[in-house]
């Protein structure tokens, strides 16, 4: 089967980025029932940021139609800081002097139960890659430890093979995120220069792989502040796009991170602004109304709570970016600072505020998904 690595070596990255968009463009691109990629990359111009107000009041609606005041809430566990990749934004890469850990079953547990005790149950699994010591033999054996504690479990590791991701769904993985960080090869090999993160081609097939295995959700993303971040969203739309295409059983979601201080790590050369910011993920929301658009701690609460009643489904809440940070080692090194510091029940209370239904619970085992 081709894979979108394929359809991105096919792609006419000149015309992209020489493209521009006028006044007109933009109109017709707000005025469409259905959004092309043309249109999309409309939206994303400089042409585009004088009608902001109608980018958000048109995302408000598509959002209210397909998900009414429902906003899904989850939080981050890391299961460890090993890393054998070296990349130049990250606090947990290789040649960072700060002390490794990988969650036992006791520590594992308890940090669960933390988090369980914040409220939330929906949990996403992240650790830095590293397959000798945190790959599928660990997975085998802590994903059931956490299964009957939650009603989804999302997993952020490094990219695997399809049989994996068929063994992961087997063992109760109800969603897997991978993001790309860049779709531009020359950036991408920048920002990588140690490890199996450096193959390019094995991270853009990996949902490739993933839909191949029937996983249930994919979570895909780009990582704003590394290149051209208009660039690299026309590419995420049309990853999105074909992904859609070939695996139509699969549900999707987007996250729009922006780079964050972290130990070690770069300054951006590409800053995204807040306007820019709220400008991409109104795009994204009139592109694909149907899909879940995520957004993370590492923007500003005054940020969230305007982004969250108008177009953002998925948040996560009081997180800890680092392994046992919850209980077992608050003290520990984050992979990246966190900018809303808030609980989780205060950021439940505050969506209540804003006229929303926080949701902690995907699937109830009442209803027969266990």
């Amino acid at each position: 089967m081709r894979s979108f690595s394929h359809v991105l070596a096919q792609t006419d990255w000149v015309a992209l980025q020489l493209a521009t968009f006028d006044t007109a463009a933009v109109e017709r691109a707000l005025t469409a029932s259905t959004l092309s990629l043309t249109d999309f990359q409309a939206l994303l111009s400089p042409a585009a940021l004088p009608r902001l107000p109608q980018l958000l009041e048109k995302a408000r609606l598509l959002t209210t139609q397909q998900f009414g005041a429902a906003r899904q809430l989850f939080a981050p566990l890391y299961l460890s800081n090993l890393c054998a990749n070296e990349c130049t934004y990250c606090g947990f890469s290789m040649s960072q002097a700060i002390k490794r850990r990988v969650l036992t079953d006791s520590e594992l547990i308890e940090e669960a139960h933390a988090v369980k005790a914040l409220g939330h149950d929906q949990l996403l699994l992240v650790a830095g890659e590293h397959e000798r010591k945190v790959g599928m033999a660990y997975f085998r054996q802590q994903i059931p430890l956490l299964k009957p504690l939650f009603s989804r479990l999302m997993l952020e590791v490094q990219p695997l093979a399809s049989n994996d991701y068929r063994e992961l769904k087997q063992l109760g993985i109800d969603t897997v995120l991978v993001y790309q960080e860049t779709y531009q090869a020359q950036a991408y090999a920048k920002y990588h220069l140690k490890g199996k993160k450096m193959d390019m081609i094995w991270r853009l097939d990996c949902p490739d792989r993933i839909g191949a295995a029937g996983v249930d959700k994919i979570g895909l993303g780009i990582l704003l502040g590394l290149a051209d971040w208009r660039l690299d969203a026309v590419l995420l739309a049309t990853h999105l796009r074909y992904l859609q295409q070939q695996f139509p059983y699969c549900q999707f979601s987007i996250a729009l991170p922006r780079l964050r201080p972290c130990s070690g790590g770069i300054e951006s050369s590409f800053p995204v602004s807040d306007r820019e910011l709220v400008q991409l993920y109104c795009a994204f929301r009139l592109l694909a109304p149907e899909i879940d658009l995520t957004l993370s701690t590492r923007e500003s609460s005054q940020l969230r709570d305007l982004l969250l009643p108008l177009m953002i489904t998925s948040l996560s809440a009081g997180s800890k970016t680092q392994p046992g940070g919850y209980q077992v080692a608050p003290q520990s090194l984050q992979q990246f600072s966190i900018d809303d510091d808030r609980s989780a029940k205060l950021m439940a209370q505050r969506l209540t505020e804003l006229g929303l239904q926080p949701v902690w619970t995907n699937w109830h085992p009442a209803f027969g998904r266990g």
